[in-house]
């Protein structure tokens, strides 16, 4: 059984895949999907997808965003930040922030819109039993025990995130450890970064854990957007 995590990167997405024997991921490999269309193409197709992209937006602005956005916040403490307001679905098709900026949108999250739109287009109730909104800031404390203390663009942040990673999968430090080396030695940043490749792999090991029942997410009831779609965290 394969399961996957996949974050946004400048050249379209990372896919973190994992096979699972059991309880155990026995391979490992990450490729670059230009588009969240190809992504839910890969063969086999996994059969948990995990993805760092809202799912499920509100019609109108609400202060903070919706529920879960407010519950990862309260879990993170001092990494709150990490977790931004989505748009709404009154200003998704906007293609200039002066719009986005009146209705409370922040640059970074306005930066990402193309993305939201990518997704909020393909995704379905149906499809959202497999592809599912998670959050590697959320993983990671999850991971440690606690929230992450250093930002991970800075070296600090990326060894952190790394040991998290290695500790929870001691059986693939070496994969890990060569998979990083690739995506920096063979790729630009212009097109995947290192910080990227860690939150697909820790989006991973929530898809696994999703497999196995012993995910979280939050709320622990999501209300639905007026799609049908879901609107929770997982991690």
């Amino acid at each position: 059984m394969w399961i996957a995590g996949v974050d946004g990167c400048k050249a379209g997405w990372v896919v973190a895949l994992a096979r699972l024997r059991g309880e155990r991921v026995d391979r490992l490999s990450v490729r670059i999907s230009p588009t969240i269309r190809d992504v839910l193409a890969l063969s086999p197709p996994p059969r948990i997808i995990a993805v760092d992209m809202p799912i499920g937006l509100l019609d109108r602005r609400q202060r903070g965003g919706r529920s879960c956005d407010w519950a990862a916040r309260r879990i993170l403490g001092r990494r709150a930040s990490c977790v931004f307001t989505p748009p709404s679905r009154r200003i998704l098709s906007a293609t200039a922030y002066e719009p986005a900026r009146r209705e409370g949108l922040s640059r970074q999250a306005f930066n990402i819109m193309p993305k939201i739109r990518e997704v909020d287009r393909v995704l379905t109730r149906r499809l959202q039993r497999r592809v599912v909104e998670a959050h590697p800031e959320l993983a990671f404390a999850r991971l440690a025990g606690r929230p992450m203390r250093f930002n991970k663009k800075t070296p600090a942040g990326r060894r952190e995130r790394l040991r998290a990673i290695t500790k929870a999968l001691p059986s693939l430090s070496a994969r890990i450890a060569r998979l990083l080396g690739e995506i920096t030695t063979t790729l630009p940043r212009r097109v995947v970064s290192h910080d990227d490749l860690l939150d697909a792999l820790v989006l991973a090991l929530t898809a696994m854990r999703m497999c196995g029942h012993e995910a979280l997410r939050v709320p622990e009831a999501p209300p639905r957007d007026r799609r049908g779609l879901r609107m929770e965290i997982w991690y």
